[in-house]
């Protein structure tokens, strides 16, 4: 399979995948890292989310049939999207950073409804779906938190 180099270590998020314990906390950091770079700028913001969000469509499923798993551990390409989404127009604080980050993970690893449903799908939308419905609900809760001043 051509490709599989690029696919390896975009789905890996250029090896935060193969972290020896918690890859998706290490590719959420990963993509924490992204966020940093471009948060300044609601449209780099957006831009960036689309960009990543659509090679984690492209790869993902492709690294799932290339190692012959189930939304393998490896890919971290959809916690980053996650945690994109997570932050995408969250007013800048490390506050608000840290309890988004924390969020994401808390509702990455519960999969709330219906994230849990669409875990189980095959393919690109199975591993990118349930962290992008987390990233949705993690960018509300903490919105709520934020606008409640609750931390």
């Amino acid at each position: 399979m051509p490709g599989r180099f690029f696919v390896r270590m975009l789905s890996s998020f250029f090896g935060l995948g193969y972290a020896p314990f918690i890859p998706g906390t290490f590719g959420s950091l990963g993509g924490l890292a992204l966020w940093y770079a471009v948060r300044h700028d609601i449209v780099l913001q957006c831009a960036t989310l689309v960009i990543v969000a659509s090679i984690g469509f492209a790869v993902s499923g492709r690294m799932e049939k290339l190692i012959h798993k189930k939304d393998p551990s490896v890919v971290v390409i959809d916690e980053v999207a996650g945690i994109l989404i997570t932050l995408i127009a969250i007013p800048l604080s490390l506050k608000a950073v840290f309890l988004g980050f924390i969020l994401f993970r808390i509702l990455d690893t519960t999969k709330p409804y219906p994230a849990g449903k669409i875990q189980y799908c095959h393919g690109s939308f199975g591993i990118m779906g349930d962290d992008i419905v987390a990233g949705i609900y993690a960018n509300l809760v903490l919105r709520c938190i934020l606008a409640l001043s609750i931390v």
